[in-house]
């Protein structure tokens, strides 16, 4: 026990020191004040470790959230602040959170595709950095889109004496990446913050560059976010495609770690956990949270054991608030640009374009056009994209049934594929395998696939007098997939050719026989496909009753 404590409390205070830097510039980066970063990196901690499952998921401020955010945020009506809109924002994401898991949809997961978080993750990655040059350079340019930042850039000016603050700071984190021990790359970015504060404010030579300025005290405002109808109206849209995100990735990053670690993780238990830290978020001063991979990343490395690591990271985060509410208002902006922008192109990567490209290229192309959208367009734009994207692609690859024509492999009892390997085939029946379900999204083609491999064996080998389609790779038959094997037997009968079954699942078979679907259309079963292939056209063709064994399979 104590040294589960130890562990603990070790990884807590590592990832505090990560958090601390990352807390404030991401708060600056969704256009909110410095200290929001800092708030929402508190009670919300506390909430998930209560509800949520993960003993390793950093929570709190990302990156890719924060883009979302300030986007949503740009368009607040006159006279009502951004920090009024975060906390609204984080109402709603909590709420349709813990809406989603009072539902029980944690399978909303799935709406997103690997390829499509991917290329939103990078394009937003990129988006991000493109949006830190600015501050970098001492430049008045912004804008969420790259045309956007583009066109401002013409007129945005440039201070030189904030370049060299940036390029100098971001020369240092790099510099501690490479050359330094790994101890001292997880610390560089708070030494460097702490440093730059040091030279602001006891030398002359930050004059000139733009500074985080005179913070509020640093005490936890409690209160209820705005209850103004329109403006949670306004904000609705924003707040689902949040919190699809925040789910969608915290649930990533949790599960390839619980995976490593060997632990089961409950997709319902991270369901309400982020639910119930975005709601603590938008009563405590916040801005929406959700998991973030470097941080996770760390807490496993640091060996933390359970969710008690993430309450030590809340009191240091609060030891914090209270140490640097006044050295914070020194604190040069390029310096805090510079960390985002180290930190955020770290996780960049081309790799997995090239290797989604390599394994499936319409999946390449989803990656790349979403990545696009996020650059070019916006970020709900993008996500919209992956959602839909990674449903088409889902349709397209499902619109036919895979259905192979087999053969006997010689001197053997099994049967692959004609295209693939050498077998033997007799002339008098067509040995098909249906690789997959029979639903709604495939039946329709069955027919026609069908019939095209009858023509295929019967142009190839010889004319066929029945059909045996071995089911072994079916899980399930909907109403549709019934429908359509109704019609298959229609047209192979047209075509004075049976159709039997061989190796038919038992749930499959079980719903077959509650609706007398075998007898009542004289289809032959087989326990094994090598049985059909031998019965031959004259032999005794077995009833359903004497091959319950299949039942069984």
């Amino acid at each position: 026990m104590k040294s589960t404590w130890r562990a603990d409390l070790m990884a807590g205070a590592i990832v505090a020191v990560l958090l601390i830097p990352q807390s404030l510039a991401y708060a600056m980066l969704a256009g909110l004040p410095p200290q929001v970063g800092l708030y929402a990196s508190l009670l919300p901690l506390l909430a998930y470790a209560a509800l949520g499952s993960s003993p390793v998921l950093g929570l709190g401020p990302v990156a890719v959230l924060a883009l979302m955010i300030a986007q949503a945020l740009a368009g607040l009506p006159a006279g009502v602040s951004a920090e009024a809109g975060a906390l609204v924002l984080a109402a709603e994401v909590g709420a349709l959170l813990g809406l989603a898991a009072l539902l029980r949809l944690d399978a909303l997961s799935s709406l997103l595709s690997v390829p499509a978080l991917r290329g939103f993750e990078n394009g937003a990655t990129l988006m991000i950095a493109a949006g830190q040059l600015p501050v970098l350079l001492g430049s008045a340019a912004a804008g969420f889109t790259l045309p956007d930042l583009a066109t401002s850039a013409v007129h945005g000016g440039l201070r030189p004496v904030s370049a060299v603050w940036g390029g100098g700071a971001v020369a240092l984190l790099l510099l501690s990446r490479r050359a330094g021990p790994r101890l001292l790359a997880r610390l560089a970015p708070l030494l460097l913050l702490v440093g730059a504060m040091g030279l602001s404010a006891f030398t002359p030579a930050a004059s000139g560059v733009a500074q985080v300025g005179a913070l509020p005290s640093l005490a936890l405002p409690l209160a209820l976010p705005s209850l103004d109808k329109p403006l949670w109206l306004q904000l609705l849209p924003s707040a689902a495609l949040v919190g699809l995100m925040a789910f969608v990735s915290s649930l990533a990053v949790s599960e390839s770690l619980a995976q490593r670690r060997g632990e089961k993780l409950l997709p319902a238990a991270e369901l309400r956990g982020l639910a119930a830290a975005n709601l603590v978020a938008s009563f405590t001063g916040g801005m929406p949270v959700a998991g973030s991979f470097s941080r996770s990343i760390l807490l496993h490395e640091a060996g933390s054991r359970s969710r008690w690591s993430l309450v030590f990271v809340a009191v240091f985060m609060l030891l914090a608030m209270l140490l640097l509410a006044r050295p914070l208002a020194y604190l040069p902006k390029p310096v805090l640009a510079a960390t985002i922008l180290v930190a955020v192109l770290g996780g960049f990567t081309l790799r997995h374009y090239r290797e989604a490209w390599a394994y499936a290229r319409a999946e390449g192309l989803l990656m790349a056009a979403v990545t696009a959208a996020v650059l070019l367009w916006s970020v709900g734009a993008a996500l919209a994209l992956g959602v839909v994207g990674s449903i088409a692609l889902l349709l397209q690859r499902t619109a036919r049934p895979h259905v192979a024509r087999i053969g006997r492999v010689p001197g053997t009892h099994h049967y692959r594929n004609v295209e693939r390997h050498v077998v033997e085939c007799r002339p008098e029946v067509v040995g098909l395998r249906i690789d997959e379900s029979l639903v709604f999204t495939n039946a329709r083609g069955l027919v026609d696939v069908v019939l095209a491999l009858v023509a295929e064996h019967r142009a190839k080998v010889g004319e066929p007098r029945r059909v045996l389609l071995l089911m072994g790779p079916v899980n399930h038959i909907d109403v549709s997939g019934l429908v359509a094997l109704q019609e298959l037997h229609a047209a192979l009968a047209a075509e004075d050719l049976g159709l039997e079954f061989s190796e038919v699942k038992g749930p499959v078979l079980d719903r077959l026989k509650a609706v007398g679907w075998l007898e009542r259309y004289h289809v032959p079963l087989y326990l094994s496909h090598h049985q059909g292939i031998q019965a031959g056209e004259h032999a005794l063709r077995p009833s359903l009753a004497d091959h319950d064994a299949p039942g069984q399979l």
